[in-house]
């Protein structure tokens, strides 16, 4: 893991940004690899987007963690976010590039 820096970066003439290639080599995001671009209140969090192992992987941990549990019914999920849920759910903020 590097430490944690701040660094500025200049934006192309179509809002393009190049990610350096220590962070892209820190966080495993290859060339042709995608991203997630997250919008918070005042920033923009940049994350790699998990692969296919690593979506199946928590299928298998998401689907032992349910089983034997009663299935939902109509109306459970009311005023549950479903976007916070997923992230739980998946982990998705642990890899987080501020």
């Amino acid at each position: 893991m590097i430490p944690l820096v701040s660094i500025r970066l200049k934006v192309g003439p179509k809002g393009q940004i190049v990610i350096p290639k220590v962070f892209r080599e820190a966080y495993g995001i290859k060339e042709g690899g995608e991203v997630i671009v997250e919008p918070q209140k005042n920033e923009l969090v940049i994350k790699r987007a998990p692969n296919t192992e690593e979506l199946l992987e928590k299928l298998r941990e998401y689907h032992k963690k349910r089983r034997g549990k009663k299935p939902a019914r109509l109306g459970d999920l009311k005023g549950v976010s479903l976007e916070d849920e997923f992230d739980e759910v998946w982990g998705l903020g642990d890899e987080a590039v501020h």
